[in-house]
């Protein structure tokens, strides 16, 4: 396992910085080597390194989450709550119906197929859009109007909405049905999610101004107790829905509007932690990747992640109506609102594995989900947001 996290740091780095010379974004340079040193291509990785990917992966995707909730100034994003909430549901529900409407007709499957289809390839990646949020956050651009905070609040709460879907629809095709109760699942996992990660950052922010301690010290307190939360949601799965990642961001953003000057301090903590986060996370992600599938699947799957996206692009502009926001501003959103990476490389090969008959094509085509809207969504953000942000 040494020699596969040696491969992984070194192709990952290497890679990473080679595209972001010629201006593209880094984390293909990771997707491209986790696909090199995966078991579809030169399989490098050890079997026991690619058995604990999803937990490495998950580890990667709570710092960042946590960095995230750091940087989430409550106070600007109350200014934009409506859209906020809309963002949340509104442009996933429009990217499942084009995917329903369109992969029918070029994909031979059926319609309750297809919406299976959608609620895997419609989450985007909290992965890729908060560290690019963070960064503007850092660098000033759309601050004001709370652009950066609504994509990075309203891209949680999207995955929450998108899995409980996935989770329906895969009941209703594996036979296993569905009960009117799952529909009560998303606010009932929202809810507890937030509650619980306000109470944590409440009860953080009494001890940290109670006992004074080193800031790394910090870091590894609010790091397990982001694990806790994240495991919790595993342990209260029979008994009430909670989404620990949500709870996560929460108790973050709770400790910025307690103490934002310590917040501040330990989001630095947390920015160097995902230097050696990335390149896992992007890596292990490219190694899901199996190429083969990519290649078989034709024009046809693209097409469909296409037109998914255009209905997802209505859904954006539909949330920003009668906002403050201009023509540009909203442009922007539809661009930062479109990366999958994380949650598609998490739940694609769920179908395959329940044995549905359309699990190989959904696997398919949230291979191909990833490999075009993480690089493209990752490259309109760095390469627009000086043009169609304001910096304050």
């Amino acid at each position: 396992m040494l020699t596969s996290l040696a491969y992984l740091f070194l192709l990952g780095l290497l890679l990473g910085y080679l595209f972001n010379k010629i201006s593209i974004p880094p984390l293909l340079g990771m997707l491209v080597a986790g696909i090199v040193l995966g078991p579809f291509c030169l399989n490098l990785l050890d079997d026991k390194l690619l058995q604990i990917s999803p937990e490495l992966r998950k580890v990667a995707l709570i710092i960042i989450l946590t960095r995230a909730g750091l940087a989430l100034d409550l106070r600007i994003l109350k200014r934009v709550g409506r859209s906020a909430l809309l963002m949340s549901f509104l442009p996933a529900c429009f990217e499942i119906l084009g995917v329903v409407i369109i992969a029918p007709l070029l994909l031979n499957i059926s319609y309750l197929e297809a919406a299976l289809m959608g609620t895997v390839v419609a989450a985007v990646s909290p992965a890729v859009i908060v560290h690019k949020m963070i960064g503007l956050i850092e660098k000033g651009f759309g601050v004001k109007k709370g652009i950066p905070q609504l994509i990075m609040a309203s891209g949680a709460i999207d995955d929450v909405f998108v899995i409980v879907l996935f989770t329906v629809f895969a009941g209703l095709l594996s036979g296993t049905g569905v009960h009117i109760s799952d529909i009560y699942l998303i606010p009932i996992s929202l809810f507890t999610g937030l509650s619980g990660g306000v109470l944590s950052g409440w009860i953080l922010n009494l001890f940290f101004r109670k006992f004074h301690i080193r800031d790394t010290i910090k870091v590894l307190i609010l790091l397990s107790i982001a694990f806790l939360l994240v495991a919790l949601e595993q342990s209260l799965e029979h008994i009430i829905p909670f989404s620990g990642l949500l709870a996560v961001m929460a108790m973050g953003a709770t400790l910025f509007y307690k103490y934002e000057i310590l917040a501040q301090r330990l989001s630095v903590k947390f920015s160097k932690l995902w230097i050696a986060a990335e390149v896992i996370l992007f890596v292990l992600v490219g190694a899901t990747v199996n190429i083969h599938y990519a290649l078989i699947a034709g024009i046809g799957a693209i097409i469909v992640i296409l037109f998914g996206l255009i209905f997802r692009t209505t859904g954006v502009f539909a949330c920003l109506i009668k906002t403050s926001l201009t023509m540009k501003e909203r442009f922007f959103c539809v661009f930062a609102y479109m990366p999958k990476a994380t949650v598609q490389a998490a739940i694609g090969g769920v179908p395959l594995a329940l044995g549905l008959p359309c699990g190989e094509i959904i696997l398919t085509v949230a291979v191909l989900a990833i490999l075009i809207t993480a690089p493209f969504g990752a490259y309109a953000i760095e390469l627009t947001h000086t043009k169609l942000l304001t910096k304050d």
